[in-house]
């Protein structure tokens, strides 16, 4: 990898428990420790690049998994619970502010009596639209550490470890 460093902070956290547990394998954390790091940069990040643009995480999450759907940007609550991995409680708490923001409708399901719908508004397509250049040219910057064989190594290394968590869908 280009300009990786010799040494981080997980080299320092395993040392001490390999020094201090000699009887456990603590390899996983080599690996995981620094995934869980790289997460709580990446939530910072996201979340500077959306305060700008005035959104939270979880409503870009939302508007994303609604952009994504493709014309007209409409997805069921079910749906969108799949999308997002949150509970059934979260996502209507999350679609009502949403909705009092402007940024999505509910419509009634046209297939189903009982069931709505939750559909983009211009405004809110406007802001997940702007939110996500901001969020790609940040994650670029974090990437760009990678040259493209680390990054295609890595991206399959992940999506070996993820894969045991959920079917793609």
């Amino acid at each position: 990898m280009n300009g990786q460093p010799t040494r981080d902070e997980v080299d320092t956290i395993v040392e001490a428990w390999r020094r201090e547990r000699p009887d456990l394998d603590v390899a996983p954390m080599e690996v995981l420790s620094r995934i869980s790091r790289l997460a709580r940069h990446l939530d910072r990040l996201r979340a500077n690049a959306f305060s700008a643009l005035d959104l939270e995480s979880w409503e870009f999450d939302v508007l994303a998994a609604l952009r994504r759907s493709g014309s007209p940007y409409r997805l069921s609550p079910g749906q969108l619970l799949r999308e997002t991995l949150v509970t059934s409680g979260t996502m209507t708490n999350r679609v009502d502010r949403l909705v009092e923001r402007g940024l999505v409708t509910r419509q009634d399901h046209p297939n189903d009596r009982r069931g709505v719908l939750v559909e983009l508004t211009d405004a809110g397509r406007d802001a997940v639209d702007a939110a996500l250049a901001e969020l790609i040219a940040a994650e670029r910057q974090i990437m760009a550490a990678l040259d493209v064989a680390d990054h295609d190594q890595l991206t399959r290394s992940l999506r070996l470890l993820l894969a045991r968590y959920g079917a793609a869908r």
